[in-house]
């Protein structure tokens, strides 16, 4: 890594720790210009990635992007401490997953949020060994299933948080309406009436995307 990098990289990570103050997440970070947020990120996922000056790295990538991710994480879990465990646990594992990672195909910050999405998911699921009713297995789909997935993917990204939100209680972590509610804050009759409208504007936006639905129909409860 590039000395002067480097140093203005240590700089602004050294103002976001003093921003944590006690260490907790507290979703607010001091300004920084767009464009040398990107600069330093993409200098940062280079360095840790190949290993070049990676304890910089990754501390800078921890205090930028962590309470974005714990923000992501407890709007999913709805839970402060499982919240603060997964999002641990996002940037624990984060040096492997950046093997994985390309610009080219997602800012990091999107890519970063897409991870702590599936380990939040996977979370919930750990906590409820129920079959999940959407096919989110994306390495053991075939070529034609990892299109559908996608699909579904961009589709869940269209409609309304609250809608996405019973969507995934329900059916990837297998939750009943009583326990969707409780999770949630919500009446039963307002999770059903949720329920309902997010599985109508998801076939309808898989239809835009001309994607055969991969919702099974769900049993009755």
């Amino acid at each position: 890594m590039v000395a002067a990098t480097r140093m203005v990289m240590r700089r602004e990570a050294d103002l976001l720790q003093r921003a944590h103050g006690d260490g907790r997440f507290r979703r607010r970070r001091p300004e920084m210009d767009a464009e040398e947020t990107r600069a330093l990120t993409n200098a940062a996922v280079v360095a840790a990635r190949d290993g070049d000056g990676d304890g910089d790295a990754l501390r800078f990538l921890y205090l930028r992007y962590a309470d974005s991710v714990y923000s992501y994480v407890n709007s999913i879990v709805r839970n402060v401490h499982d919240a603060e465990d997964v999002t641990q646990g996002v940037f624990a594992k984060l040096p492997a997953r950046l093997q994985h990672y390309r610009r080219q195909t997602a800012p990091f910050a999107s890519w970063i949020l897409r991870v702590a999405h599936n380990a939040a998911i996977d979370h919930i699921r750990s906590q409820r060994a129920i079959p999940s009713e959407f096919v989110l297995d994306a390495e053991a789909a075939d070529d034609t299933g990892r299109e559908r997935l996608e699909a579904l993917r961009v589709a869940l990204s269209r409609i309304p948080q609250g809608q996405r939100e019973v969507l995934i209680l329900r059916f990837v972590a297998g939750l009943s309406p009583n326990e969707v509610a409780s999770r949630t804050g919500r009446t039963e009759k307002a999770v059903h009436a949720l329920q309902h409208r997010a599985r109508r504007c998801l076939r309808s936006e898989l239809e835009a995307l001309e994607a055969t639905p991969t919702v099974r129909e769900a049993r009755a409860a």
